[in-house]
């Protein structure tokens, strides 16, 4: 495919439609500006929800909206599908699968990827949630583990494949962890009533000394109780040493034998990261200025996990509200340039964060102000129905979250595929998309 023709307005090229490069693009929608979007995939997908459609809770399109549709009334905005192999800086071009496109300026929200931190043996083994098909195969795993264990006659087996192991005490790993004791406890229960459930063992494995490190004490030991309540195995100070096929090796030598890993405890910058020159930080993501522009390139702008920028001295983490106000700032900065006027630097605005827990629990923080219960998981629901795009996507979440809070049932108990440890080597993340 040729690339586009140029025009004597200015080009602006955004790789990767996550949450910065969707919120760019938005910003940039009728401008005096031209703008490409590219993607390796056709759709958004909000992220923040795949840990439901692996726990059986949501379908995978009620999560995910697609980009033709999104920017069909924005005039000025085009989309091409397609692999970004690499990047031209000094000839301004963007290297695809397809042939070259050119640009005047280019914003890269190329998001992260899971982070093994070098360790083969979980990459080869562990199961993550980044794309799509991810939280797909994870929900097949997981349904299909039942239905081996329901007709496994020996004991020890049986209780291998009941035992279930997360890694990685963050937002990611809690959700997680909640959702898939509260499927066992309320659904499976129901589906099948010839097993022991008391056999089933929901493990959260964290490095650190507690869990959501990020968010005050009171918060991290109520989601710890609560945790403990709904059955979940909670470890801190645990670290996984390696994994195999039916199990997972802890630093102490503990061998805990598992047909599920299921692996939350980090992820780095998208693979393109490694072909921009420039100071690398935490993870691997490309140090930015205080516009977000690389430094000695000022038209091209980093934003959302491949970009490390500071706040407050530190490097701003690795979520989405990060990348979307990032995204935001990046198109501003080009219209205000495009006006012949200076850009002002990237200012932050930490609108603290939320873990769900749990049918009716939540913690959150926000504006200095912590709580936790169920007035903060009516916040987190609330707050994600907002940012979810189209208002099918809104109705069909809602109505399920509807039916199980009423119900405690969860409907897309489907198992689509064959399905095993991962055998990926890893994965990519949806807002890489390169």
């Amino acid at each position: 495919m040729s690339a586009p023709q140029r025009t004597a307005r200015k080009q602006v090229v955004i790789v990767g439609m996550g949450f910065g490069g969707m919120h760019a693009a938005r910003e940039l929608a009728g401008s005096q500006c031209e703008v490409l979007l590219l993607d390796r995939n056709n759709y958004h997908l909000f992220q923040p929800l795949l840990y439901q459609v692996a726990t059986a809770g949501l379908e995978q399109e009620s999560i995910a909206y697609p980009l033709r549709a999104l920017i069909r009334n924005w005039y000025n905005l085009q989309f091409q599908m397609r692999e970004v192999t690499g990047l031209d800086l000094d000839g301004k071009r963007v290297l695809t699968d397809q042939g070259a496109v050119e640009y005047d300026y280019l914003i890269l929200a190329g998001g992260s990827v899971t982070n093994f931190f070098g360790n083969a043996g979980v990459a080869r083994h562990a199961f993550d949630l980044k794309r799509l098909a991810d939280a797909e195969r994870l929900r097949n795993a997981i349904l299909t583990t039942f239905e081996l264990a329901v007709q496994e006659a020996d004991p020890q087996r049986r209780r291998e494949l009941l035992t279930f192991v997360v890694v990685g005490g963050g937002p990611t790993g809690v959700e997680f962890a909640g959702a898939l004791a509260e499927l066992i406890r309320y659904v499976f229960r129901k589906d099948y009533p010839d097993l022991n459930l008391a056999e089933c063992r929901v493990m959260l494995l964290e490095a650190a000394p507690t869990l959501l490190g990020a968010m005050p004490d009171r918060l991290r030991r109520y989601a710890e109780k609560r945790l403990r309540q709904m059955g979940v195995e909670v470890r801190c100070n645990c670290l996984v040493a390696d994994a195999t096929q039916d199990s997972v090796v802890l630093a102490d030598g503990e061998t805990i034998a598992s047909r599920t890993l299921f692996w939350s405890a980090g992820v780095k910058a998208a693979p393109l990261a490694d072909l921009l020159p420039g100071e690398k930080g935490p993870g691997g993501r490309v140090v930015v200025t205080d516009r977000l522009t690389l430094p000695g390139h000022d038209e091209v702008y980093l934003v959302g996990d491949m970009a490390c920028a500071l706040h407050d001295g530190k490097p701003l983490p690795m979520m989405a509200p990060v990348a979307m106000q990032q995204g935001r700032h990046a198109a501003r900065s080009i219209i205000v340039r495009e006006q012949r006027a200076a850009p002002a630097p990237f200012q932050y605005v930490d609108k603290g964060s939320m873990a769900t827990i749990g049918r009716s629990t939540a913690v959150a923080m926000a504006f200095g102000l912590s709580f936790s219960g169920f007035v903060a998981w009516l916040v987190w629901l609330l707050l994600h129905l907002y940012y979810l795009i189209g208002f099918r996507n809104r109705a069909v979440v809602l109505l399920n979250w509807a039916w199980y809070y009423w119900f405690h049932e969860r409907q897309v108990r489907l198992i689509t595929a064959a399905s095993g440890r991962n055998t990926s080597g890893g994965a990519d993340g949806q807002d890489s998309n390169l």
